[in-house]
């Protein structure tokens, strides 16, 4: 690829060579009909599948793919190799399981999003949908919201969603700073935002549950309580003051 791309999609993915092709591909379709430069990194992480082999395929077919390799398990290492090898001047995190239509991604970006420095989508703000959730995943996602909201990141609805656009040189500065690996992550690249004054936009979406879903509700949610506790005390202790405050 010549030059840098306005928009470089980053897609963690772990254990993911069944749902990658048709991912890869859906992307692929929609942003060669749209007006601007893009690229797609996709950052292998630990798996133990033919993730990268998938990858590698297709990068080898477009010149618009890239493979990174993110020996270190945990989607925040992922996410954090991503943003930081990205080129774009727009840099988007995304889900391997596509539970956002790919037509959502230019609602992240200028001219609909002009001033902010983040914008991170949300299945709770109002005007969001959510389809084929099971009861019980709504409200445990609900009950961890409330204790992000309470103790680290007071009125945002939805933090964890999988979905959120950086400015380059706003991804630069806090993924440098970035010290959690799993996923709490965005709790932390988020507190760190708001410490450092950057804009964050929540932008309502419509999210499809997938039931390959990762996640592990109640191991997940003790350990992001945990990392709450982790978060705050790297704030008492200075950990977040080097380099833009």
């Amino acid at each position: 690829m010549s030059g840098k791309p306005y928009l470089t999609i980053i897609i963690p993915a772990r254990n993911e060579e069944n749902r990658l092709p048709k991912t890869l591909g859906e992307i692929t379709r929609f942003f060669r009909t749209e007006p601007y430069t893009f690229e797609i990194l996709v950052v292998e992480n630990a798996s133990d599948d033919g993730t990268a082999q998938v990858a590698a395929a297709f990068a080898g077919e477009h010149e618009h793919i890239r493979l990174l390799r993110e020996t270190r398990a945990g989607k925040g290492n992922a996410v954090r190799a991503g943003m930081l090898a990205a080129y774009g001047q727009y840099r988007f995190m995304a889900d391997a399981d596509l539970s956002m239509p790919v037509d959502q991604i230019p609602r992240f970006l200028p001219p609909a999003q002009e001033n902010a420095d983040i914008v991170i989508g949300s299945r709770e703000a109002p005007g969001a949908i959510r389809y084929n959730e099971p009861h019980y995943r709504h409200v445990g996602g609900r009950m961890i919201n409330t204790l992000i909201r309470l103790l680290a990141l007071p009125g945002l609805h939805d933090t964890q969603c999988g979905y959120k656009c950086f400015r380059a040189e706003v991804a630069q500065d806090l993924f440098a700073c970035q010290t959690l690996t799993g996923w709490s992550f965005d709790i932390e690249i988020l507190y760190i935002a708001r410490r450092r004054g950057y804009t964050i936009t929540e932008l309502p979406i419509p999210w499809y549950y997938q039931a390959e879903s990762k996640v592990k509700p109640v191991q997940d949610a003790i350990r992001m309580i945990s990392d709450i506790f982790k978060i705050r005390r790297n704030s008492r202790l200075g950990i977040y003051n080097r380099g833009k405050v």
